[in-house]
């Protein structure tokens, strides 16, 4: 038999050390493993090593010791809820999986603000707000209960990011575990600084490719005294997206804005067995006193009606207000539904409001040439915008066709100023776009990433090719 090579050994070195520091919380028996191996994407699972399940910044750091010292991958992990692959161990390695870091560690009612651990999911702290600090609640919402380190990792944000922003807008301070085992601090409780480099906005965002992320001070704001939804279907896409842009063009200060074209609400009728017009709809949330509401939404349905609207639901009861919105929450789910065992292949891009109509009718011609699956939806307040290509995992064709769409669309969008991804982020689907958007750019991150991580342990393969 040939002798184990180097990094065989370096790994089974790595693991042994890891055994003894962390016992029966560093697993690496299958079950484990496949759990840890991808996200909801489409993109094939690949298992780690072991999973590492650390309780303090220490322990991270530790583990984060260890594995520099025989240059083994890490691969940190909150709950596996992405959708380009960035938690895919394609090099093998430690998956550090943050859920037993789970601690609200302090909250400031004055300041607005909570520290939390990594493991924090964001409705684990606000169910935590309600119950003890009624009035305070965190805003950001991606649709999945995901991890605040993993919202932090992907610069998240979701459905009410025209009102409230993403996560770099919400995150004042971080605690990192470096690639060489250091603990630093970024950021604090300061609402602003002109102190040194802007570390906190630079681990934002970078999918756990710099360092692992344990601690976040977050922001919080006031619950609004009122809120109230709606839902509007039209005739075609081109006036449900005429309305979106009036309405944000008239400065009327939504706090959701979706759109669901007619293919996705077909789905989610189907599959959350609800009776909405096949047609492009648009859900409205506004927050803020009674006499706001009423402003606003008189404003908002002056408008509707202008481009054609077919109807207007309203609702302001938190039970009624749920019923509506559950088609966008069941969206993703909805459109899986549309193949039996289907997988989902997700492309996002953000592009100016100006252009968001150009770019939304582009795309829907461009869709009909295919006959995949392939509804489109997204928070259109802020022109990002999602297209779900529902694919047979297992047909290579399908898959290649999807890729070439999808590069189309993320080509249009930057022609016309936008970005590749809005809030998915690039993990292992978009390295190329990733390039080709930031152009000279990309070697500038390079050197940064090379300064920060010069072993290249730190989820390698995601975000840029080194």
């Amino acid at each position: 038999m040939n002798d184990q090579s180097g990094a065989e050994k370096n790994r089974n070195q790595t693991i042994s050390e890891l055994k003894q520091l962390l016992n029966n919380r560093l697993e690496t028996a299958g079950q484990v493993l496949a759990e840890h191996a991808g996200d909801v994407s489409h993109h094939p699972p690949q298992k780690p090593n072991a999973v590492a399940f650390p309780e303090s910044n220490e322990e991270v750091a530790k583990i984060v010791q260890i594995c520099a010292n025989y240059c083994t991958p890490i691969i940190p992990y909150g709950i596996g809820s992405a959708v380009e692959g960035g938690v895919v161990a394609i090099h093998g390695g430690i998956c550090v999986d943050t859920k037993s870091m789970n601690h609200i560690l302090d909250v400031s009612p004055v300041n607005q603000d909570a520290i939390v651990q990594a493991g924090v999911t964001r409705m684990q702290l606000n169910d935590h707000l309600s119950g003890n600090y009624p009035g305070l609640f965190f805003p950001l919402d991606p649709g999945a209960d995901a991890s605040l380190g993993g919202m932090s990792a992907t610069n998240a944000s979701g459905s009410a990011a025209v009102k409230y922003g993403m996560m770099r807008d919400n995150v004042l301070g971080l605690t990192v575990v470096t690639a060489d085992g250091n603990i630093i601090r970024t950021g604090g409780r300061a609402k602003k600084s002109s102190s040194g480099y802007d570390l906190t906005n630079l681990f934002v965002g970078s999918e756990g490719t710099l360092g692992i992320i344990t601690e976040i001070t977050v922001k919080l704001t006031h619950l609004p005294q009122s809120v109230t939804a709606a839902i509007c279907p039209f005739p075609d896409i081109s006036s449900a997206i005429n309305s979106t842009i009036e309405m944000k063009s008239a400065g009327i200060p939504l706090a959701r804005m979706e759109l669901l074209d007619e293919v996705q609400m077909g789905a989610v009728n189907r599959y959350s067995k609800l009776s909405y017009q096949e047609s492009p709809t648009l859900f409205l949330e506004f927050h803020g006193t009674e006499f706001d509401l009423t402003e606003q939404t008189e404003k908002v349905g002056t408008i509707a009606k202008k481009h054609g609207a077919l109807d207007f639901q309203w609702a302001s009861e938190q039970a009624d207000r749920d019923k509506l919105w559950q088609a966008r929450y069941d969206a993703y789910y909805a459109s899986l539904n549309l193949k039996v065992n289907g997988a989902g292949f997700v492309t996002d891009v953000c592009v100016p409001i100006s252009q968001l109509a150009e770019c939304i009718l582009w795309t829907k011609d461009l869709l009909k040439e295919t006959e995949i699956p392939c509804p489109l939806f997204g928070h259109v307040g802020d022109g990002n915008y999602h297209v779900v290509f529902v694919i047979d995992p297992e047909n290579p064709s399908e898959l290649e066709e999807v890729k070439n769409f999808s590069k189309q669309i993320v080509d249009h969008a930057l022609k016309v100023g936008g970005t590749c991804s809005g809030e998915h982020g690039i993990g292992i689907g978009k390295l190329d776009a990733l390039e080709k958007e930031h152009g000279q750019a990309i070697h500038t991150m390079r050197a940064i990433k090379r300064a920060l991580d010069p072993n290249n342990i730190m989820n390698p393969g995601k975000v840029l090719e080194v």
